[in-house]
């Protein structure tokens, strides 16, 4: 049909830090990590609106998952180690962007977060 787009989606699994209760999300491919969280409720701030100023949307990807996705870049690397709770396998959400190769990708949150911003 003509003027309409398919909308591609995956799921992904957020984990809560203080219960680890899971919330499955879908996820449209080309949408950051961060965006998807905050469409669904999920407490994650994203205090710089995604420009990697901030790591209030720190995230820790489970380890099955973190050599799938792309390298942190070295920006990304340096915004991390001002992180609370920084685990080998974290990431900034805003720098996670959906593709088909994460579909069922599992993000733990971290119980804290660092507002660089304040």
């Amino acid at each position: 049909m003509v003027g309409q787009a398919e909308c591609f989606m995956v799921k992904i699994t957020f984990i809560q830090p203080q219960n680890s209760k899971r919330i499955d999300c879908d996820a449209a491919l080309g949408e950051s990590v961060l965006n998807v969280a905050q469409r669904n409720g999920i407490d994650m701030e994203g205090a710089c609106e995604g420009s990697m100023a901030c790591s209030t949307c720190h995230v820790i990807v489970a380890k099955d998952w973190f050599a799938k996705l792309p390298t942190a870049s070295e920006e990304e690397d340096d915004m991390l180690d001002l992180t609370y709770g920084l685990k080998p396998t974290s990431r900034l959400g805003c720098q996670i962007i959906i593709d088909e190769s994460l579909d069922g990708l599992v993000l733990h949150l971290p119980a804290e977060t660092n507002n660089m911003l304040l």
